[in-house]
């Protein structure tokens, strides 16, 4: 899950010293006009009332999003406009990409200091404990076997609770410009799997290339809804820079397509078609799979800020082939 708010520095007190464990994706945002385009958009729009480029912090920021989004950020808005910040060391390259510094989102005077003392504009918090080895998963796990599944739709219950009305209470309250994406299962190349539910979907690929084998630990007909790295990190820069008048709701579904694995095993076989899969169910995982949704619904992130994604299955993997593959050599599919 992801958030925004604007008026930070009237704010932020409230917002930091909201209650102590609670981890989610969020964004505090000063509008900020610029020409440079940052990769494909989609009818997205941004106030043109300041000039001058928001200071962003990345908590959390080591992940396969934080990582990601800091570089897309720092095209944009300026290298030196974009800070990193996890509570692990950083890789050397990671470290001279950009601005890295110190963070622990449950110590409030620490974080109060950083976003003072660097004048921070947008907040974007990606702490978070993978599904399949934590309690939650702030993106398509905020929901729950009571929840709708096919497809989530906007609103509804959420089991386990979440942030979502802690952030409303705090936009009405404090007027806080808080926004929300809620993200489904994220694919990417460019970082290890680290234990979600959805790994499956990364996995599959590097076993399809080294070894011509995988072994799935969901059964065959698992639905779930998923992402390409790219289209993720684009819609959250989208909804960053929304005007605040165009949005009608502070919580957003973002969605790409929904497969299962053995759907994704017979696009995967259009490009290797030696890849042989088999299915060692992971209890674990299956149940924490049965009771998220099989889809979701974004019509209203499409309406409001004009949300497109651009990678369909066939898309994804094609991408996730040619970054797998050395030398990015493929068999294409006639």
């Amino acid at each position: 899950m992801w958030v925004v708010v604007k008026g930070w520095s009237r704010a932020a007190s409230a917002c930091i010293v909201g209650r102590r464990g609670v981890s989610c994706s969020s964004s505090c945002s000063s509008s900020w006009a610029s020409t440079g385009t940052g990769g494909r958009r989609h009818g997205s729009t941004r106030s043109e009332d300041a000039a001058d480029p928001p200071k962003v912090l990345i908590t959390g920021g080591l992940g396969q999003l934080g990582v990601g989004l800091a570089k897309l950020l720092r095209r944009r808005f300026g290298k030196n406009n974009v800070i990193l910040s996890d509570i692990k060391k950083p890789p050397k390259h990671v470290f001279h990409s950009g601005p890295f510094i110190y963070s622990d989102i449950l110590d409030h005077k620490n974080l109060r200091e950083i976003v003072v003392n660097n004048n921070i504009s947008w907040l974007v918090h990606y702490s978070a404990v993978l599904s399949a080895v934590g309690e939650n998963n702030l993106t398509i796990g905020a929901f729950g076997p009571s929840s709708p599944r096919d497809p989530a739709p906007e609103l509804c219950v959420q089991r386990p609770r979440t942030i979502y009305g802690v952030s409303k209470y705090y936009h009405h309250r404090y007027g806080l410009d808080f926004r929300c994406l809620r993200y489904p299962g994220i694919i990417s190349a460019d970082f290890q799997p680290g234990g979600g539910t959805t790994d499956y979907a990364v996995q599959i690929f590097h076993a399809a290339v080294k070894s011509g084998h995988f072994e799935c630990n969901l059964h065959s007909d698992t639905r779930l809804p998923m992402m390409y790295i790219d289209d993720c990190l684009r819609a959250t820069l989208e909804m960053l820079e929304a005007p605040a008048s165009a949005l009608g709701a502070r919580t957003y579904n973002i969605n790409a397509m929904s497969f299962t694995p053995g759907d994704l095993t017979r696009e995967i076989r259009k490009a290797l078609p030696d890849l042989r899969v088999t299915y060692r169910v992971d209890p674990l995982r299956q149940a924490i799979a049965d009771s998220w949704p099989m889809a979701f619904e974004d019509s209203a992130a499409r309406r409001d800020w004009g949300w497109k994604h651009d990678y369909d299955l066939a898309e994804l993997v094609q991408a996730m082939l040619t970054h797998v593959t050395p030398g990015n050599r493929l068999v294409h599919a006639n």
